[in-house]
Protein backbone atom coordinates (compact mmCIF):
# COMPACT_ATOMS: atom_id res chain seq x y z
CA UNK A 1 0.00 0.00 0.00
CA UNK A 2 1.26 3.46 -0.86
CA UNK A 3 1.78 5.53 2.28
CA UNK A 4 -1.20 7.53 3.48
CA UNK A 5 -1.44 10.84 5.33
CA UNK A 6 -4.41 12.05 7.33
CA UNK A 7 -5.42 15.71 7.34
CA UNK A 8 -7.88 17.14 9.85
CA UNK A 9 -10.33 19.85 8.84
CA UNK A 10 -12.11 21.62 11.66
CA UNK A 11 -14.24 24.69 12.15
CA UNK A 12 -17.84 25.76 11.70
CA UNK A 13 -17.67 25.94 7.89
CA UNK A 14 -15.81 22.68 7.26
CA UNK A 15 -18.53 20.62 5.59
CA UNK A 16 -19.92 23.45 3.47
CA UNK A 17 -16.35 24.32 2.44
CA UNK A 18 -15.65 20.78 1.27
CA UNK A 19 -19.07 20.45 -0.39
CA UNK A 20 -18.16 23.29 -2.74
CA UNK A 21 -14.79 21.78 -3.67
CA UNK A 22 -14.91 18.00 -3.98
CA UNK A 23 -16.67 15.68 -6.43
CA UNK A 24 -18.85 13.73 -3.95
CA UNK A 25 -21.67 14.64 -1.59
CA UNK A 26 -20.12 15.52 1.77
CA UNK A 27 -23.55 15.50 3.44
CA UNK A 28 -23.35 11.69 3.36
CA UNK A 29 -20.28 11.64 5.60
CA UNK A 30 -22.22 10.67 8.73
CA UNK A 31 -23.37 7.49 6.95
CA UNK A 32 -19.84 6.23 6.30
CA UNK A 33 -16.72 6.94 4.27
CA UNK A 34 -17.10 9.25 1.30
CA UNK A 35 -14.74 8.71 -1.64
CA UNK A 36 -14.03 11.88 -3.58
CA UNK A 37 -11.56 13.79 -5.69
CA UNK A 38 -10.39 17.34 -6.08
CA UNK A 39 -10.09 18.68 -9.61
CA UNK A 40 -8.66 21.65 -11.42
CA UNK A 41 -11.13 24.19 -12.85
CA UNK A 42 -10.51 22.42 -16.17
CA UNK A 43 -11.82 19.17 -14.70
CA UNK A 44 -8.49 17.36 -14.42
CA UNK A 45 -7.47 15.22 -11.47
CA UNK A 46 -5.48 16.67 -8.57
CA UNK A 47 -5.99 14.07 -5.84
CA UNK A 48 -8.42 11.42 -4.61
CA UNK A 49 -9.15 10.64 -0.97
CA UNK A 50 -11.61 9.38 1.61
CA UNK A 51 -13.50 11.68 3.95
CA UNK A 52 -14.53 10.47 7.42
CA UNK A 53 -16.52 12.24 10.13
CA UNK A 54 -14.77 12.69 13.48
CA UNK A 55 -17.36 14.50 15.54
CA UNK A 56 -17.74 17.89 13.90
CA UNK A 57 -14.32 17.55 12.27
CA UNK A 58 -13.57 15.81 8.98
CA UNK A 59 -10.57 13.51 8.49
CA UNK A 60 -9.14 13.37 4.97
CA UNK A 61 -7.35 10.07 4.19
CA UNK A 62 -5.14 10.73 1.17
CA UNK A 63 -2.02 9.59 -0.61
CA UNK A 64 1.03 10.78 1.35
CA UNK A 65 2.83 12.06 -1.73
CA UNK A 66 -0.11 14.30 -2.59
CA UNK A 67 -0.89 15.48 0.94
CA UNK A 68 1.30 18.60 1.19
CA UNK A 69 0.19 19.99 -2.15
CA UNK A 70 -3.43 19.14 -1.37
CA UNK A 71 -3.23 20.89 1.99
CA UNK A 72 -1.86 24.02 0.31
CA UNK A 73 -4.60 23.97 -2.32
CA UNK A 74 -7.31 23.58 0.30
CA UNK A 75 -5.81 26.51 2.20
CA UNK A 76 -5.82 28.58 -1.01
CA UNK A 77 -9.58 28.05 -1.38
CA UNK A 78 -10.34 28.70 2.27
CA UNK A 79 -10.45 32.52 1.99
CA UNK A 80 -12.66 33.69 4.89
CA UNK A 81 -14.25 30.34 5.65
CA UNK A 82 -14.01 29.20 9.27
CA UNK A 83 -11.89 26.13 8.54
CA UNK A 84 -8.58 24.97 9.96
CA UNK A 85 -6.52 22.40 8.02
CA UNK A 86 -3.76 20.49 9.81
CA UNK A 87 -1.65 17.38 9.33
CA UNK A 88 -2.01 14.58 11.88
CA UNK A 89 -0.07 11.51 13.00
CA UNK A 90 -3.08 9.26 12.45
CA UNK A 91 -2.64 6.15 10.31
CA UNK A 92 -4.74 3.80 8.20
CA UNK A 93 -5.31 0.09 8.63
CA UNK A 94 -7.29 -1.89 6.06
CA UNK A 95 -8.50 -5.40 5.40
CA UNK A 96 -11.12 -7.60 3.81
CA UNK A 97 -11.83 -9.94 6.73
CA UNK A 98 -13.94 -9.22 9.82
CA UNK A 99 -13.95 -5.48 10.45
CA UNK A 100 -12.64 -4.20 13.78
CA UNK A 101 -14.58 -1.73 15.88
CA UNK A 102 -14.59 1.71 14.32
CA UNK A 103 -13.75 0.51 10.81
CA UNK A 104 -15.79 1.79 7.87
CA UNK A 105 -16.58 0.08 4.59
CA UNK A 106 -14.58 1.13 1.54
CA UNK A 107 -17.28 2.74 -0.63
CA UNK A 108 -15.60 1.98 -3.96
CA UNK A 109 -16.46 -1.75 -4.04
CA UNK A 110 -17.65 -4.32 -1.45
CA UNK A 111 -14.65 -6.56 -2.15
CA UNK A 112 -12.29 -3.81 -0.93
CA UNK A 113 -13.36 -4.41 2.65
CA UNK A 114 -12.83 -1.81 5.34
CA UNK A 115 -10.58 1.04 6.42
CA UNK A 116 -9.78 2.12 9.98
CA UNK A 117 -8.24 5.50 10.80
CA UNK A 118 -6.42 5.34 14.11
CA UNK A 119 -3.02 4.97 15.72
CA UNK A 120 -1.93 1.82 13.89
CA UNK A 121 -1.29 1.15 10.21
CA UNK A 122 -1.23 -2.22 8.49
CA UNK A 123 -2.99 -4.70 6.28
CA UNK A 124 -4.47 -8.17 6.75
CA UNK A 125 -2.66 -10.00 3.97
CA UNK A 126 -5.26 -9.43 1.26
CA UNK A 127 -3.97 -9.41 -2.30
CA UNK A 128 -4.64 -5.74 -2.95
CA UNK A 129 -3.00 -5.69 -6.38
CA UNK A 130 -5.32 -8.46 -7.54
CA UNK A 131 -8.36 -6.72 -6.07
CA UNK A 132 -7.50 -3.40 -7.69
CA UNK A 133 -7.01 -4.99 -11.08
CA UNK A 134 -10.08 -7.25 -10.81
CA UNK A 135 -12.35 -4.25 -10.22
CA UNK A 136 -10.37 -1.68 -12.26
CA UNK A 137 -9.66 0.49 -9.21
CA UNK A 138 -7.23 3.28 -10.17
CA UNK A 139 -4.47 4.34 -7.80
CA UNK A 140 -2.79 7.70 -7.30
CA UNK A 141 0.58 7.89 -8.96
CA UNK A 142 -0.15 4.86 -11.16
CA UNK A 143 -3.38 5.07 -13.13
CA UNK A 144 -4.26 8.52 -11.77
CA UNK A 145 -2.16 11.51 -12.75
CA UNK A 146 -2.46 15.21 -13.60
CA UNK A 147 -3.84 14.47 -17.09
CA UNK A 148 -6.60 12.16 -15.82
CA UNK A 149 -10.31 12.84 -16.12
CA UNK A 150 -12.21 11.07 -13.36
CA UNK A 151 -14.98 9.74 -15.62
CA UNK A 152 -12.38 8.08 -17.85
CA UNK A 153 -10.94 6.61 -14.64
CA UNK A 154 -14.28 5.07 -13.64
CA UNK A 155 -15.12 7.29 -10.68
CA UNK A 156 -18.86 7.13 -11.29
CA UNK A 157 -18.91 3.36 -10.72
CA UNK A 158 -16.63 3.81 -7.67
CA UNK A 159 -19.01 6.27 -5.94
CA UNK A 160 -16.40 8.97 -6.44
CA UNK A 161 -18.59 11.58 -8.13
CA UNK A 162 -22.14 12.77 -7.50
CA UNK A 163 -24.13 14.43 -10.30
CA UNK A 164 -26.91 15.67 -8.02
CA UNK A 165 -24.91 17.48 -5.34
CA UNK A 166 -24.45 20.82 -7.06
CA UNK A 167 -21.36 22.81 -7.98
CA UNK A 168 -17.74 22.01 -7.17
CA UNK A 169 -14.43 22.89 -8.78
CA UNK A 170 -14.24 21.19 -12.19
CA UNK A 171 -17.96 20.32 -12.14
CA UNK A 172 -18.82 21.95 -15.46
CA UNK A 173 -16.32 19.89 -17.48
CA UNK A 174 -17.21 16.68 -15.62
CA UNK A 175 -20.94 17.17 -16.16
CA UNK A 176 -20.43 17.92 -19.84
CA UNK A 177 -18.44 14.70 -20.26
CA UNK A 178 -21.27 12.82 -18.56
CA UNK A 179 -24.25 14.30 -20.37
CA UNK A 180 -23.07 15.66 -23.71
CA UNK A 181 -20.29 13.39 -24.93
CA UNK A 182 -19.55 9.69 -25.30
CA UNK A 183 -16.33 8.59 -23.66
CA UNK A 184 -13.86 7.47 -26.29
CA UNK A 185 -11.00 6.65 -23.92
CA UNK A 186 -10.68 5.30 -20.42
CA UNK A 187 -9.38 2.69 -17.98
CA UNK A 188 -10.38 -0.89 -18.69
CA UNK A 189 -9.38 -4.33 -17.45
CA UNK A 190 -7.57 -6.40 -20.06
CA UNK A 191 -6.24 -9.93 -20.33
CA UNK A 192 -2.46 -10.07 -20.57
CA UNK A 193 0.02 -12.78 -21.46
CA UNK A 194 3.52 -11.82 -20.35
CA UNK A 195 4.73 -8.77 -18.46
CA UNK A 196 5.61 -5.20 -19.31
CA UNK A 197 6.54 -2.19 -17.14
CA UNK A 198 3.90 0.20 -15.87
CA UNK A 199 3.58 2.99 -18.39
CA UNK A 200 4.36 0.79 -21.41
CA UNK A 201 2.82 1.90 -24.67
CA UNK A 202 0.11 -0.39 -26.03
CA UNK A 203 -0.11 -0.84 -29.79
CA UNK A 204 -2.42 -2.61 -32.24
CA UNK A 205 -2.02 -2.82 -35.99
CA UNK A 206 0.98 -0.54 -35.78
CA UNK A 207 -0.93 2.24 -33.99
CA UNK A 208 -0.72 3.42 -30.39
CA UNK A 209 -3.95 2.50 -28.61
CA UNK A 210 -3.16 3.15 -24.96
CA UNK A 211 -0.97 2.67 -21.90
CA UNK A 212 -0.45 -0.32 -19.63
CA UNK A 213 -0.69 0.12 -15.86
CA UNK A 214 -1.12 -2.28 -12.92
CA UNK A 215 -0.83 -6.04 -13.49
CA UNK A 216 -1.92 -9.03 -11.38
CA UNK A 217 -1.57 -12.50 -12.85
CA UNK A 218 -3.13 -12.64 -16.29
CA UNK A 219 -5.07 -9.40 -15.90
CA UNK A 220 -4.11 -5.74 -16.01
CA UNK A 221 -5.51 -2.21 -16.04
CA UNK A 222 -4.99 -0.31 -19.26
CA UNK A 223 -5.91 3.14 -20.51
CA UNK A 224 -7.36 2.54 -23.97
CA UNK A 225 -8.61 4.42 -26.97
CA UNK A 226 -11.73 2.36 -27.54
CA UNK A 227 -12.00 2.66 -31.30
CA UNK A 228 -8.48 1.29 -31.81
CA UNK A 229 -8.26 -1.29 -29.01
CA UNK A 230 -9.37 -4.27 -31.06
CA UNK A 231 -7.94 -7.72 -31.60
CA UNK A 232 -4.50 -8.58 -30.30
CA UNK A 233 -2.55 -5.73 -28.74
CA UNK A 234 1.04 -5.56 -27.56
CA UNK A 235 2.92 -3.86 -24.74
CA UNK A 236 6.62 -4.66 -24.67
CA UNK A 237 6.88 -8.47 -24.85
CA UNK A 238 3.30 -8.98 -23.60
CA UNK A 239 0.15 -9.53 -25.63
CA UNK A 240 -3.19 -8.12 -24.53
CA UNK A 241 -6.87 -8.56 -25.37
CA UNK A 242 -9.87 -6.46 -24.42
CA UNK A 243 -13.51 -7.19 -25.01
CA UNK A 244 -15.71 -4.10 -25.13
Amino acid sequence: MRARKILRLSGADTRDFLQGLVTSDVTKIDQGLVYAAMLTPQGKYIADFFLAADGDDVLLDGDAEQADALQKRLAMYRLRAKVEISATDLQVKRGTGPAPEGALADPRHPDLGWRLIGNVSGEDGSDWDALHVAHCIPQAGIELGPDSYILEAGFEALQGVDFRKGCYVGQEVTARMKHKTELRKGLRRVEINGKAPVGSEITANGKVVGTLFSQAGDRAIAYLRFDRAKGEMRAGDATLHWQA
